[in-house]
């Protein structure tokens, strides 16, 4: 697959996500609601729509379309895996997380805002993926959408994402009596960094594999290729890091140096590290060895995540 045709794809993909988005954050409640506060859904919309790349919806996209599904439901589910990660980074840039002014080229939620209202929009797209995954309209299969709401539940809480979230501020000393950081291994920063990031993008591929009715083996194998995109993802972050600057970035950059975060990158340099990312690159396409043709574009798409440039 070229990379015009990747693009298009790509660019396809988040439209209509953005679409459903739009329509899951429109301003008149929906039947169960009382009302949708002004100020909170229009800094809810700030938060979520017109931005980024939409990879993590794409990879459910991509997923489902595999094993033969598309439409209004697949759109649904990969709009839920957006709305976690961008409550996630609303409450990753408050002053009490990692207190930045600055996001996908714009100010922060909590400086356009206020951090009070930061806080409620983040709690309030955690809630409401949840209340789309349970909606008949995203499958008429209560077992399958169980299981969407299990898998993301998992990806996002004590156990991922947010547990992930959890070691990176212990990581930073902010817990430790002394403020040091703590010393982290490969082992240690490799759990850190498959929870806090790649979770959510193992969920990505696996929740659209289990919307498009995958057998085991298939939900599987897409399981294991997120894992190692997820890897892949978080190294070619922290070389950004470090390589990278603020303009092409959209986001401040060199600030886990500055802060004392643990990252692979640190530890191993930067050759290494992109030694690692190449091999990642190779197994992500290893896991998808039992997929034809339809699978070039979630190979490609392992391309993207350590080629990218913001």
């Amino acid at each position: 697959m070229n990379d015009a045709t990747f693009e298009t794809r790509l660019a396809s993909a988040g439209e209509a996500v953005e679409e459903t988005l739009a329509g899951l954050l429109a301003p008149k409640p929906i039947a169960g609601e009382i009302a949708r506060p002004d100020r909170l859904i229009e800094a809810m919309r700030y938060a979520t729509l017109n931005g980024g790349k939409r990879l993590r919806p794409f990879l459910a996209v991509e997923a489902a379309r595999l094993f033969g599904a598309e439409g209004p439901g697949v759109l649904r589910t990969a709009a839920s895996v957006e709305l976690i990660h961008c409550y996630s980074l609303v409450h990753d840039d408050l002053p009490a997380m990692d207190d930045d002014d600055l996001r996908r080229g714009r100010p922060t939620t909590h400086r356009a805002y206020d951090d009070a209202t930061a806080i409620l929009v983040g709690d309030s797209l955690l809630t409401l993926a949840f209340d789309v995954l349970a909606d008949e309209k995203t499958d008429s299969d209560p077992a399958i959408r169980v299981a969407l709401v299990s898998t993301l539940a998992r990806a996002s809480g004590i156990g991922g994402m947010a547990g992930g979230q959890m070691l990176d501020l212990e990581a930073e000393g902010r817990f430790a009596a002394d403020g040091n950081p703590l010393p982290l291994g490969d082992t240690d920063i490799l759990r850190l960094q498959a929870m806090k990031t790649g979770a959510l993008l193992t969920a990505s591929a696996e929740m659209g594999a289990i919307v498009g009715r995958a057998d085991k083996n298939g939900r599987d194998a897409l399981r294991a290729y997120g894992h190692m995109l997820g890897q892949a993802f978080q190294i070619a972050d922290d070389l950004l890091d470090v390589e990278s600057d603020a303009a092409t970035l959209g986001k401040a950059t060199g600030k886990d140096s500055l802060m004392g975060k643990a990252t692979l990158v640190g530890l191993w340099g930067i050759e290494a590290a992109r030694k690692r990312l190449a091999g990642l690159v190779e197994e992500a396409e290893k896991a998808l060895a039992g997929f034809d043709a339809r699978a070039d574009v979630l190979r490609r798409a392992a391309h993207f995540v350590a080629d990218r440039k913001s």
